[in-house]
Parts: C-alpha cells; structure tokens; sequence
C-alpha cells in the first residue's frame, strides 16, 4: 500500500490527464474528472475508476440538450491499496485514466484488455 494524501494523489491524476495527447483530450465532449477516496457501497470495493455517460458511439441527435457531464471518477483508496510504490501507483493511475477515457470513446473492457489497458 501506499501512503498518499489527497493532494499528492489528485496531482497524480492531472499528471496523468496531461500526459494523455492533446488530441485525445480534445475530442473528450463534456466530461468531468473527479477524485473520491473509495467506491460507493454497491460498487466492488476493488473498483479503481468508474466511466459514468453515455459513450460517443451510443449518443445520437437529441443527445446533450442539457446533459450533465460524463463523469471519470478515481479512487484513492482501491488505487493506493493494489500498488507498492509510488512509481507503481503514478503508473496505475495513469492506465486508469487511459481505460475509463477509452470507455468514452465506446472502447469495452474486453477489447481494452486485447490492448493492454485493461
């Protein structure tokens, strides 16, 4: 496990979001990142992030007439929790980002994990 105040943590994951290509982050539509420090109660208490949206390929032409953003949520504590070190959590943080990011973009788990995002 690693020790990690919200604040070093919450870094991390801009640190993360800026690595991700410009490009990639451009064509985001209507997302909003967020940091909580474990899942809910019905979630799995290993869940490390959460997509919350509908995806680019499931909106069709009445989508987005008042639509509250997608949400990407970390957790602190199941991410702090799988890794040993801090090099080790920056790097899971990061494939975080990348696999809940992907899931906007109406990427599934299955083919994340073909691709190593998983």
């Amino acid at each position: 496990m690693v020790e990690i105040t919200t604040a070093e943590f919450e870094e991390a994951v801009s640190a993360a979001l800026d690595a991700v290509p410009t490009a990639l982050m451009d064509m985001l539509d209507n997302v909003a990142f967020f940091v909580e420090q474990e899942p809910s109660s019905d979630q799995p208490d290993d869940l490390l992030g959460i997509y919350e949206g509908v995806p680019l390929t499931e909106r069709d032409i009445g989508w987005g007439a008042m639509t509250l953003p997608d949400r990407i949520t970390l957790f602190k504590g199941p991410l702090s929790r799988l890794c040993e070190s801090r090099e080790e959590l920056e790097e899971e943080i990061t494939i975080t980002v990348v696999h809940e990011i992907a899931h906007h973009f109406g990427i599934d788990d299955d083919r994340l994990h073909e691709l190593g995002w998983g």
